[in-house]
């Protein structure tokens, strides 16, 4: 059953009481990064193995979002700014125990490729928090593949 979740700001990011944070460097360059990430919405699911359907709303205002196993999200846009930041709440969703999830892509030059960051900012019922931390070995290396595989998509450009 979906459900509407706390309609929370940016600032969510410092204060949610779950935050993962993951960070990766790839060859690609920032502006190439963004632009798969907040113009390439459709894209998400070439390099990004648990998306199975992606798509923009609203003029790119909002996305829809669904993952293998059944998960959907409604997500609306909180910042776009290129080529730094991407980041999104999620408003409707059906997974359980959710009541606030933001979730950021932070992008900076490291050489000549970006240092990609995740951070996954969420709130929610006491075992939804408890479980949470320990998804983070699975989050983690999905984030991982989902980075690598993008590096790869956008060196075959």
């Amino acid at each position: 059953m979906a459900r509407r979740l706390r309609p929370v700001g940016i600032e969510f990011l410092g204060t949610a009481p779950v935050r993962l944070v993951f960070a990766r460097e790839i060859s690609a360059s920032p502006e190439a990064v963004f632009r798969a990430l907040a113009e390439d919405v459709p894209g998400w699911t070439e390099w990004f193995a648990a998306v199975t359907l992606a798509r923009p709303l609203e003029d790119g205002a909002r996305r829809e979002i669904r993952l293998k196993g059944g998960t959907r999200f409604q997500e609306t846009i909180l910042t776009a700014k290129e080529p730094e930041v991407y980041a999104y709440r999620v408003d409707v969703t059906n997974a359980p125990g959710a009541r606030a999830l933001v979730e950021e892509w932070r992008l900076a030059p490291a050489g000549t490729g970006t240092r990609v960051r995740w951070t996954f900012a969420a709130d929610g019922t006491a075992p939804f928090r408890l479980v949470l931390p320990l998804a983070r070995a699975g989050l983690g290396r999905a984030f991982r593949d989902a980075v690598t595989s993008l590096d790869r998509r956008l060196a075959n450009r």
